[in-house]
């Protein structure tokens, strides 16, 4: 009886759901289970999720060489020049801000000048054997990521997820290589906190000068049904994406004199969306109902459905 109930609940949760997305998944962050997925190995464009993989270089370049993420960058003119004159924050060239507030920017306020200037500098620090430019190197690098996790499916080719113009190659991932993404930048602290922050204050040095800046991330369901993470991306032909995380309380259950903590997290990828916030919201909730189901069967493992 509480498996029918069950059942006819998760269906009254699947029937509220018109997902008109091209693709998306919900999986478990701590195995990789795939609960659900629609069209999850399908490439797209991924407009500004481009920038989790530009982060999770910075990051690991940051642990890996002790890096001071306080260290200094300048705006180069190119930021500017190849970013369309999309420039919601004002920076010009010349300006300098620390590592760590190009990271809020990228991660929060989207900036693809943010986004480029942190390429830029990263490239010139990073190992360089084909002696590719700064922008390149550093995309070099996020392709080598996505290979490290498997991302099968994944070309990065700038550090921005902007349009490109008709007749060039396009950048692609998936859904599932997406998760994939995150899923590793959450075994790690650095980009957790970053992408949990609803605002944030960075400083920008100009002519002698700092000038205070206030972020609000664009992630709009961030506090909502547990959502503590993620990141948006728009463009016209991506159109609207989102990755968002969802915690719970960890499960706890005794075993004599053990005590076993499960934690709970899911993770969902939506791709190709024209409602990018009530499609997201409603892959989340639906999340939770799968994971619900999954784990009063045990949480059992199956190696083809899992990230």
């Amino acid at each position: 009886m509480q498996r029918l109930f069950l059942f006819l609940g998760l269906t009254a949760v699947f029937a509220a759901v018109p997902l008109r997305a091209e693709s998306y998944v919900i999986a478990d962050h701590q195995t990789g289970r795939i609960l659900e997925d629609g069209a999850a190995n399908r490439k797209a464009q991924i407009a500004s999720l481009t920038k989790l993989a530009l982060a999770m270089v910075a990051l690991d370049w940051a642990e890996i060489k002790g890096a001071n993420l306080d260290q200094v960058a300048v705006v180069p003119e190119t930021a500017l020049s190849t970013t369309g004159g999309i420039n919601p924050l004002g920076l010009q060239a010349g300006d300098t801000l620390t590592l760590r507030d190009l990271l809020f920017a990228c991660l929060l306020a989207s900036d693809n000048v943010a986004a480029v200037t942190l390429a830029d500098h990263l490239g010139r620090s990073l190992p360089n054997p084909t002696g590719l430019d700064p922008v390149g190197n550093t995309v070099a690098h996020m392709n080598a990521l996505a290979r490290q996790l498997g991302m099968r499916r994944t070309l990065f080719l700038n550090p921005h997820g902007l349009d490109v113009p008709d007749g060039q190659a396009r950048p692609y991932s998936t859904a599932a290589d997406l998760a994939r993404l995150l899923r590793y930048g959450y075994s790690k602290p650095g980009l957790t906190f970053y992408v949990s922050q609803p605002s944030r204050e960075i400083h920008v040095q100009r002519g002698g000068s700092s000038l205070a800046l206030q972020l609000s991330n664009t992630n709009k369901l961030l506090g909502s049904e547990g959502i503590d993470g993620g990141k948006t991306g728009r463009t016209s032909q991506a159109g609207e994406c989102i990755i968002l995380t969802s915690q719970k309380t960890p499960e706890v259950r005794r075993e004599g004199d053990s005590v076993f903590t499960t934690p709970r997290r899911i993770i969902v990828v939506l791709l190709g969306s024209n409602n990018r916030e009530g499609e997201g919201m409603s892959l989340v909730r639906r999340g939770w109902a799968l994971y619900q189901n999954w784990s009063a069967r045990g949480r059992p493992a199956k190696a083809s459905n899992s990230l």
